[in-house]
């Protein structure tokens, strides 16, 4: 595969340049994350504008089937536009994790009542997977879903669960049948938000942006009509929704990390340290790193493009994205010392912050290590 843009990508690729340069919001990126810390109501509301811009613009969606709303683009268009709107410096809105769920799973009153609002941007998703004690061993889940003729009766308590203070919809799992191997017994709801004994409490990062919450669910009742997929699905969906996730190309963080890979940069360069083996080794090592994700998120695209779905070998992009990551943002934050830490510099406390739990997102770094281990080397357990 040739990885170069041809007439036609670098066409689109100029045109989403003027776009962003023509409509791109012109307090952005330097205020908007500083705003999900001052104002995150507000925050949210200008996310959900910027996602209906993008998707009049046709920006969102363009590898979905044109039978929901898509355009059947080949998905390397997506990962330019991604890359595009990450050099640019704007949030990106990825909607093809959950779609794909949707598309994959879900009946025709299903697909026909929330593909349409989530590609418009018109209601808001979240994911309720994590638990307290159910994590990285997601298959450990204590949620529990109680069948009651034709509905069902959610009790339990979801953590981590990112923008639920602000979601209309939540993409549940809960344990159906506790009488079967773990990985068995789950089954998925959509659930909306505002139901009856639904309580979404909002965390606080150390960044001190309220992007995550615990949700509590008591006696949800849920209508059959609501279930995604057949009972005990939920494993395989929650699969099918994280390999999406966790790809690099799909949600411009190759060209965040590359930006502030060359903000370091210059940074070791202003003060005099470019000379320093140490310091240049540590920028070696981010660079290597950066690559290494780079390569891998081209080789996922080309495996996309020929057709192939994600499979497990997507966990070594997430890995490959948490090591990079975190490498660049502790060196970052070891430049600018104390600058951190007394107000001078406090973009690179928040981004380091930011770093630490990308280990975990999406399932944590020890998890994709036995996947791979297991799935693609055939290790024993």
């Amino acid at each position: 595969m040739d990885y170069r843009d041809n007439a036609e990508e670098a066409a689109f690729r100029s045109g989403v340049r003027a776009w962003l340069a023509e409509h791109g919001p012109k307090h952005w990126p330097e205020g908007f994350e500083e705003l999900f810390i001052t104002d995150p109501h507000e925050a949210h509301r200008l996310r959900r504008e910027w996602h209906r811009m993008l998707y009049d613009a046709g920006y969102v969606g363009m590898s979905w089937p044109k039978q929901y709303g898509g355009q059947d683009l080949p998905p390397v268009y997506e990962a330019i536009f991604n890359e595009e709107i990450g050099n640019a410096g704007y949030p990106p809105v990825s909607v093809s994790f959950l779609g794909r769920a949707l598309m994959a799973y879900g009946t025709d009153a299903q697909r026909e009542q929330h593909l349409g609002p989530l590609l418009r941007g018109e209601v808001q998703w979240c994911q309720g997977f994590s638990e307290p004690q159910a994590g990285s061993d997601l298959a450990g889940l204590r949620t529990r879903a109680d069948r009651d003729g034709d509905r069902w009766i959610i009790n339990g308590q979801k953590m981590w669960t990112s923008g639920a203070p602000f979601s209309d919809w939540c993409l549940l799992l809960a344990r159906s049948n506790r009488d079967v191997p773990k990985h068995k017994g789950i089954t998925c709801f959509l659930t909306p938000m505002d139901a009856p004994g639904i309580e979404a409490r909002p965390i606080v990062l150390a960044s001190g942006e309220p992007e995550t919450a615990e949700v509590f669910f008591d006696d949800v009742v849920i209508p059959d009509s609501q279930r995604l997929g057949n009972e005990g699905d939920g494993w395989r969906i929650a699969m099918t929704t994280v390999s999406y996730e966790r790809g690099a190309a799909d949600v411009g963080m190759m060209a965040n990390f590359l930006r502030g890979l060359e903000s370091v940069e210059r940074r070791v360069v202003a003060m005099g340290l470019a000379d320093d083996p140490d310091i240049r080794r540590a920028v070696a090592r981010c660079r290597v790193r950066g690559e290494a994700l780079r390569l891998n998120g081209i080789e996922a695209l080309s495996r996309r493009s020929a057709g192939k779905p994600p499979g497990a070998e997507s966990s070594v992009g997430k890995l490959l994205w948490s090591e990079a990551e975190q490498t660049l943002r502790q060196l970052e934050l070891r430049l600018a010392g104390a600058g951190a830490f007394n107000g001078d510099d406090p973009h690179v406390l928040s981004s380091y912050f930011k770093s630490r739990p990308v280990s975990v997102y999406g399932g944590s770094s020890q998890i994709q290590k036995n996947i791979l281990a297991r799935q693609i080397l055939g290790l024993p357990r």
